[in-house]
């Protein structure tokens, strides 16, 4: 096979996993952007975090939030915490790393925020321990999660809200979560803000 003939087949592959999150992931998706609304109203904020290479689209929706999507607003209030390199070391050193997240979620969070994780393969430990950590604290959780959720489709309780991307490879579930964090900015300024 040629390099062209590869290139092909990943951009046909990243068609077919959106063509088929398309039928499934839509009502899932306003209902997200709905829960993150609700939160901002009361005056609360979105916590997010990832795994891996899924940390950079929690922290992407972060930007896009406390700066803009695609029209001029208002700053929204979110948190990102996986983005602080030196916070989550000095977090681990004195704690196992399964609790770097949590201990933020206890220190800033509270029951009128969100928790939304990002996490392909649905097993990380410290994914796991922040959604623990923010039930505990009443906190709802929006997990964007792939394959088979596995760990984190088992924590998740009655409230809180999964956008599963039917895939198994990473590369494919990550390009569809990068899709829905701008679907759901998209829903949330149009929502809070009008516009086109």
């Amino acid at each position: 096979m040629n390099l062209e003939q590869r290139i092909h087949e990943s951009f046909q592959a990243s068609i077919e996993t959106k063509a088929q999150a398309l039928e499934v992931l839509p009502t899932l998706i306003v209902r997200a952007s709905k829960m993150i609304i609700e939160s901002f109203l009361a005056n609360g904020k979105v916590l997010s975090c990832g795994s891996g290479s899924s940390a950079f689209i929690s922290q992407h929706l972060v930007s896009l939030l406390m700066d803009r999507f695609e029209q001029d607003r208002p700053g929204l209030p979110a948190l990102s915490l996986t983005g602080d390199g030196a916070n989550n070391y000095s977090l681990s050193r004195n704690q196992p790393f399964e609790q770097v997240f949590a201990s933020q979620v206890r220190s800033l969070g509270n029951e009128k925020d969100i928790l939304l994780v990002c996490c392909s393969d649905g097993s990380c430990p410290s994914i796991i321990q922040a959604i623990t950590e923010a039930q505990d604290r009443g906190i709802k959780i929006i997990a964007l999660t792939g394959g088979d959720g596995d760990e984190v489709t088992n924590k998740l309780v009655a409230g809180d809200l999964e956008i599963r991307v039917s895939a198994k490879q990473a590369a494919r579930i990550q390009e569809v979560h990068l899709l829905t964090i701008h679907c759901l900015c998209d829903l949330i300024d149009h929502q809070l803000f009008g516009g086109e």
